[in-house]
């Protein structure tokens, strides 16, 4: 067994695919430290900056006294906490929704909801670029899977004019983690539609940073009764750990007696509970927050814009710059952190073969020296690797429509 693992992780380490845990110093904020030197965090999703926020890690430490640190049980075996209601109810009033549920982690969430609702003789229709527990959800629903190719309407009206099922799901993410772009909601939704179709959306990328109030994308477009269900997380913009499914109340219910993540996990932690509560009432009354994070996502666009790198402009937290070489990604990434600008290099299979690549994730809390200073550190790593920035850009939108789910899951 050593030897095979050894021989593995050789063949990782020469592929460039070989992952390795980098310590922090200091806590997911705008500025932390890594390796005892003061470093800008640009791949973090503390969004909104609250991770850190002191009303947030006093709401996690109130719910400890308050509620103990665990929740000890599954909530169908020793009951549901009343902190574990609240979120709900406050999550589905601020999403639009009738109710909500709770779930340990994101990919608990996806793989529960499309194993509840899809099975032998149904079938999913997913995105190519879907997130790897939306892919695994699929896998293990034991549905056909099909898969369209990403954000293309017309072929997965094609898709679906061809294929049955008992019961058919459309899945997609509404902010693509790893490309920044949006699912085009309303067409899905008119689709969905025509096919008697339900539609799954993850909103893990989009709550607290597009919308409404941080609402998401479905709110943006204000789809939300038209969206049978929709994920979320506590573990990004609102600073906690743990997922959230909405939806109609018997949906709910359903999931309570059939999402297994659900039934056979133990109950999110009640400090998680307490700081995305107090995480949700500082997004509620704090607009701007939003607004912040969207100005400083332009802003960085523009700076790397100025330095011959291809970005577009927009207002989406995620800037991906795609290398292509997956050692060469590292060593740029390596060349960042030694000059106090933390970005993590993103290869396959979390991408597709081909498109490794820088994906910087802006903040509210950056400042604008801040990110001025991660462009120009961006600039220096380029040259000292040997890599013109005018080579270094976003996702061609054409090239990223023909990925199919090979590509994605190599």
């Amino acid at each position: 067994m050593a030897s095979w693992v050894e021989q593995r992780l050789q063949a990782l380490e020469e592929a460039g695919l070989r992952r390795s845990l980098q310590v922090l110093d200091g806590p997911p904020a705008a500025l932390t430290s890594l390796g005892g030197k003061e470093t800008i965090l640009l791949c973090s999703n503390n969004y909104l900056g609250l991770a850190t926020d002191p009303r947030v890690k006093e709401g996690a430490a109130a719910a400890a006294l308050r509620w103990g640190a665990s929740a000890a049980a599954s909530r169908l075996v020793s009951g549901t906490l009343a902190i574990h209601r609240e979120l709900e109810e406050r999550l589905a009033a601020f999403k639009g929704y009738p109710a909500a549920l709770l779930f340990g982690a994101g990919y608990l969430a996806n793989v529960g909801v499309l194993t509840a609702l899809a099975g032998p003789g149904d079938a999913i229709f997913s995105d190519a670029l879907n997130h790897a527990s939306l892919i695994d959800g699929c896998r293990l629903s034991k549905a056909k899977v099909v898969v369209y190719r990403h954000r293309d309407l017309d072929h997965l009206a094609w898709l679906l004019d061809r294929e049955g099922g008992k019961r058919r799901l459309i899945v997609t993410d509404t902010v693509f983690s790893m490309d920044g772009d949006l699912a085009p909601m309303p067409e899905l939704v008119e689709l969905a539609r025509r096919a008697e179709a339900i539609l799954v959306v993850d909103e893990a990328h989009a709550t607290g940073c597009i919308g409404p109030g941080g609402r998401g994308v479905v709110a943006r477009f204000g789809l939300e009764g038209e969206v049978e269900v929709l994920i979320g997380t506590l573990g990004k913009a609102l600073a906690s750990y743990g997922a959230y499914v909405c939806a109609d109340r018997p949906l709910i219910q359903y999931l309570i007696s059939a999402a297994r993540p659900f039934i056979f996990s133990t109950a999110p932690a009640p400090p998680a509970i307490g700081a995305a509560l107090a995480a949700l009432t500082a997004l509620e009354g704090e607009p701007a927050r939003v607004k912040q994070l969207q100005a400083n996502s332009r802003r960085f666009r523009a700076l790397l814009r100025q330095r011959g790198f291809g970005v577009g402009s927009g207002e989406v937290q995620i800037v991906p710059l795609v290398v292509g070489d997956p050692r060469l990604t590292v060593a740029l990434a390596q060349a960042l952190a030694k000059r106090g600008v933390f970005v993590q290099g993103i290869r396959p299979p979390s991408v597709p073969d081909g498109t490794s690549r820088l994906r910087f994730t802006v903040m509210a809390t950056h400042t604008e020296e801040q990110l001025a200073h991660a462009a120009d550190a961006l600039v220096a790593a380029c040259a000292e690797v040997g890599i013109d920035p005018s080579a270094l850009a976003e996702p061609m939108p054409e090239a990223v429509a023909a990925v199919g789910v090979e590509a994605k899951e190599a």
